[in-house]
C-alpha cells in the first residue's frame, strides 16, 4: 500500500538523519513516485508524525485489551496496563520516540505539541470510558462538577510520562515504570472517594433532615 510505503520511508529518513527531509519532492524522489501521490495521503510531513504516534496509542490500547485479565482489571489496572504496554511500543520504537520528544516537548513545555494531537484525542476518549466505568463500579466518585475535566487532567498525566520517558536515563526506562505507577495511583486517589466526598454526604444528609 502506498501510504504505508510512504510513511516507512520518511520514519527510515528521520532514524538515519536525524532529521525530517528536506522536502516532499525530495523523499518521493527517493521514492521514485510522483510528488501528487504523496499529498494524495498527507498533506505534509508532521501529518505523518501524528499518525505515527496515533498508531502507537492504538496498538498499546489494542494490545492491552488482548490480555486475558483485562476484563476482570478494575479502571486504575487498565491504565496501568495501557501505560507500561504503550512504553514497550516506545522502548522498542525508541530511537523515533525519543527524537520526537525531545523536540516537541523542548519546543511546547507544559502545552500538548501538535505531534501528539491525535494521540491525545484517542486517549482522553479511552480514558472517559475508563473512568465512566469506574463511576458504575464505584471506583470513580460521582462529581458532576468537576469530572468533565478529569479526561484533560488525565492528559497532562500522559504528558509527564511522555516527557519523564524522554528524559530517563536509567537502564530500560526503569525509572519511568515507578513514576507510570506512583502518577496513575496519584490521579486515582484524587478521583476516587475520600474523606471530602465522605464530608459532602454528610452535609447532603443533615440538609435534607
Amino acid at each position: 500500500m502506498e501510504k504505508n510505503r510512504i510513511k516507512q520511508a520518511y520514519l527510515d529518513f528521520v532514524l538515519n538523519e536525524g532529521h525530517p527531509p528536506q522536502s516532499v519532492f525530495k523523499l518521493t524522489q527517493q521514492l521514485g513516485i510522483a510528488e501528487q501521490e504523496f499529498y494524495a495521503h498527507y498533506p505534509n510531513f508532521e501529518a505523518i508524525d501524528r499518525e505515527i504516534w496515533a498508531d502507537f496509542g492504538h496498538r498499546a490500547r489494542t494490545a492491552a485489551a488482548a490480555e486475558p485479565v483485562w476484563e476482570g482489571y478494575s479502571s486504575r489496572e487498565k491504565l496501568l496496563a495501557f501505560y507500561y504496554t504503550m512504553l514497550e511500543i516506545l522502548k522498542q520504537n525508541r530511537s523515533y520516540a525519543l527524537m520526537s520528544l525531545r523536540r516537541s516537548l523542548k519546543k511546547m513545555p507544559g502545552l500538548t505539541p501538535r505531534v501528539l494531537d491525535d494521540f491525545r484525542q484517542d486517549f482522553e476518549i479511552f480514558v472517559s470510558d475508563l473512568l465512566a466505568a469506574g463511576r458504575v463500579s464505584g471506583e470513580i466518585a460521582n462529581r458532576p462538577l468537576v469530572q468533565e475535566g478529569y479526561p484533560r487532567f488525565f492528559w497532562q498525566q500522559a504528558l509527564f510520562v511522555l516527557g519523564f520517558f524522554a528524559k530517563d536515563d536509567t537502564v530500560n526506562f526503569e525509572r519511568t515504570d515507578a513514576a507510570v505507577e506512583k502518577a496513575v495511583t496519584l490521579s486515582f486517589d484524587l478521583v476516587g472517594r475520600n474523606t471530602l466526598d465522605s464530608a459532602f454526604d454528610f452535609v447532603r444528609f443533615l440538609v435534607r433532615r
